[in-house]
């Protein structure tokens, strides 16, 4: 007795490798602005990431400039190579302050709010810390812009958003690396290599981080204690 076996034609073939091709190219395409989004909110409080570049860094200086934002804040944990957070002046916040003044930023206008954690979760660590800065320095805000490097901002604007809640409008600047062209990314290993990690990084945020308890519950708090007021007026 013959058994009938079903199997792809050779114009089935064709087609299963034109639809894998059509979404491979969309991918290439679509991946770079997903992750690097610039999406701007109104306020004027900016929020660099101290670990970025010093193109970024001119660029943060140029965003300050040119936008109606009074303070600048610098976040960032411990520097790579330190072992562990060791003090706030050896962290990426004070590394972003030193060059964001050694550019041209007034003093007066920037504050380091450096973070002591080290590890996978160094984005939310630097969020949770600006947080607790504007709590116990009595500075509720409205919205913040978070400036950062091309396709982190993506992960960056959603780390942030889940620190501060939903009373705080994230707007996220992406500064595009003047290495490669983000037109043509696949054609680099670096960017290949960002894009790739970043992909990854951001699906796992999406599908499978949560808010620490004690923090989800002292932001439940804080938000039900005081109404923001905003910082503008």
């Amino acid at each position: 007795m013959r058994k009938e076996r079903w199997g792809l034609s050779w114009r089935g073939w064709l087609i299963v490798l034109a639809g894998v091709i059509l979404a491979f190219s969309a991918f290439l395409l679509r991946v770079y602005p997903f992750l690097a989004v610039t999406h701007r909110v109104d306020t004027n409080v900016l929020v660099v990431e101290g670990w970025i570049h010093e193109y970024a860094i001119r660029a943060a200086l140029k965003e300050f400039q040119s936008n109606h934002y009074e303070r600048v804040f610098t976040t960032g944990g411990p520097v790579e190579g330190a072992g562990g957070y060791v003090n706030d002046y050896q962290t990426e916040a004070s590394v972003g302050t030193e060059l964001l003044t050694k550019n041209g930023l007034p003093i007066e206008s920037v504050e380091m709010v450096p973070s002591r954690v080290m590890n996978r979760d160094r984005t939310y660590g630097s969020a949770v810390a600006l947080r607790t800065w504007f709590r116990e320095h009595n500075m509720p805000v409205r919205g913040i812009n978070v400036l950062t490097e091309d396709v982190h901002a993506r992960r960056t604007c959603l780390l942030f958003q889940k620190a501060l809640g939903h009373n705080v409008a994230v707007g996220v600047i992406a500064v595009p690396n003047p290495d490669y062209d983000a037109n043509h990314w696949w054609r680099y290993s670096e960017s290949v290599k960002d894009v790739v990690a970043e992909s990854v990084a951001y699906i796992y945020v999406r599908l499978l981080f949560f808010d620490p308890p004690d923090s989800a519950r002292d932001k439940k708090m804080a938000e039900v204690s005081r109404h923001p007021i905003d910082t503008q007026q």
